[in-house]
């Protein structure tokens, strides 16, 4: 088999499998690009107050 024809077997089979997927509707992607969003801004102020925190005990500790 050459190369030309696995090229081409390939990109048959990947067309033949993106039938096969089954698509969220826009609903559900927006719903799921929200959710994302929503929990990485909460996973970003969640860091951001550790860090505060932490800042704040190294701090006092070495001021100390």
């Amino acid at each position: 088999m050459n190369i030309a024809t696995s090229i081409k077997n390939y990109f048959i089979g990947s067309y033949a499998e993106m039938k096969k997927v089954s698509w969220p509707t826009k609903k559900q992607t927006v719903n799921y690009s929200l959710l994302v969003i929503g929990m990485s801004v909460g996973v970003a102020i969640t860091f951001a107050i550790l860090d505060y925190i932490f800042n704040w005990g190294i701090t006092a500790l070495i001021i100390r």
